[in-house]
């Protein structure tokens, strides 16, 4: 697997290689349990499990219902879940051996357990039988997807990396420029404090947003080398001098009141974060590029009267990391349960072909604010109503120097579960950086 993308099949050792000039995948997060239209998932020949949320939520629905209509015969059902509560849901059932016929995932640490215990088909021989699917897609985005040269799950959908944004109204307000350095970063937070303002607003309780912070210092003080190290399992990677230093500015920034007081039970799923800065009691947020779509939809004018602004993360002064380095998502995938009957099998295959990158549904991710993962699209991007957005997020994937996958995908589920655990812990300041350091030191003995 890969948790940056190259146009070769990547060795687990390479994952950070560098960016080709294309833009990766993504998709978004939040809300709970329905069926979609078309065909009920018991009815349906082949079945889903979906992210809950606009806009991915109703394009996902639209385009499903489309494909049911012409393919009556190999019908997909739906259902929705929340993020969290999909993450542990479908770890349950592929054990179980109850998944969806298509099972949706992130590529990564996953997608490889799940191939090492044989529950995902092997998509190389169909990938290489349907070359006009593989050609619609970015090449850039098969890393993820890509397990010891083999592929084993469909990129699609939209590009998602790191963002910071940022309320320009209340900038203006105290009079204000947005951050460049992490100085400028920590300068800003008693600026806002004293207007009564939150200077960054963050959902804590779902532990994977506060990673977003560190993935971002760890890159621009230790290069993207430093999470190479711990990927590849160096003894004592966490403690390294650079992840010291990234694991207390951190807290340095907890200390000095730079995130909404409560945080730590603010839920990313809600959308509670982005109503923050949305709404005007925040002034800054560290998201996915997902949620421009989501602020478009439930701000108000925030988004399309010129209050939403965005930037690169700030740069760490001594730093050796790349100021173009991104982090994020680089794909969302979708694989084949290998228990699943062959009927249902052959109907998401032929949904792979048609349904899920149709040209409708490129044309509603563009329309929400999104850069779908397809080729030949540079035009209509140009032309969509959101096109400076738009060709930010392309241009930051496409121009980074690295682009890191987010490290809850990138690294084993069990990995994944121990650096959440303490994150939550760093960011509540109830562990110092070296006690965290060491727990993380322990799961690269495993």
């Amino acid at each position: 697997m890969s948790t940056t993308s190259t146009r070769s099949a990547p060795s687990r050792r390479s994952f950070l290689g560098a960016v080709v000039l294309a833009p990766f995948a993504g998709a978004a997060l939040s809300a709970c349990g329905t069926s979609g239209p078309g065909s009920s998932a018991a009815d349906a020949v082949a079945t889903e499990w979906y992210l809950s949320g606009d806009p991915s939520e109703t394009i996902t629905k639209n385009g499903v219902a489309a494909f049911n209509e012409a393919n009556p015969d190999q019908t997909i059902g739906l259902t929705f879940f929340q993020n969290d509560a999909y993450k542990t849901k479908i770890k349950t059932a592929i054990g179980a051996g109850q998944a969806p016929t298509i099972i949706y995932g992130w590529g990564g640490g996953t997608l490889r357990s799940y191939v090492e215990a044989g529950q995902v088909d092997d998509l190389t021989g169909w990938f290489d039988a349907n070359p006009d699917v593989r050609s619609r897609l970015l090449e850039s985005s098969f890393g993820p997807a890509t397990v010891d040269g083999k592929i084993y799950a469909l990129p699609n959908e939209t590009v998602t990396p790191i963002v910071f944004f940022y309320n320009k109204a209340l900038f203006e307000q105290v009079g204000a420029q947005p951050p460049q350095t992490w100085d400028d970063l920590l300068a800003l937070v008693p600026v806002f404090n004293d207007a009564g303002i939150a200077p960054l607003a963050l959902g804590g309780q779902s532990r994977w947003t506060s990673m977003m912070w560190l993935e971002y210092l760890y890159d621009r003080i230790g290069g993207p080398e430093l999470f190479t190290s711990i990927y590849d399992g160096e003894p004592d990677a966490w403690s390294a001098p650079a992840s010291l230093e990234a694991l207390g500015k951190v807290q340095e920034l907890v200390a000095a009141g730079g995130f909404i007081t409560g945080f730590e039970s603010i839920t990313a799923d809600s959308n509670a974060d982005q109503a923050l800065l949305y709404t005007g009691r925040a002034a800054m947020m560290l998201h996915g590029a997902w949620t421009y779509g989501s602020m478009k939809a439930d701000g108000g004018d925030f988004v399309s009267g010129g209050s939403l602004g965005w930037l690169p993360f700030p740069t760490v002064a001594g730093g050796t990391g790349d100021p173009s380095n991104a982090v994020g998502n680089p794909g969302q995938y979708m694989s084949i349960f290998t228990p699943a009957e062959q009927t249902a099998k052959d109907a998401a295959l032929q949904y792979f072909a048609d349904g899920i990158m149709a040209d409708d549904v490129l044309q509603a991710y563009i329309d929400a604010g999104n850069v779908p993962i397809a080729n030949g699209i540079e035009d209509r991007l140009a032309a969509s109503d959101d096109a400076e957005w738009l060709q930010f997020v392309y241009t930051t994937a496409s121009g980074a120097q690295t682009f890191t996958q987010s490290w809850d995908q990138a690294l084993s589920p069990s990995t994944a579960e121990a650096l959440l655990t303490n994150i939550e812990q760093l960011f509540s300041r109830a562990i110092s950086p070296e006690q965290f350091a060491t727990a993380m030191n322990a799961t690269l003995e495993k």
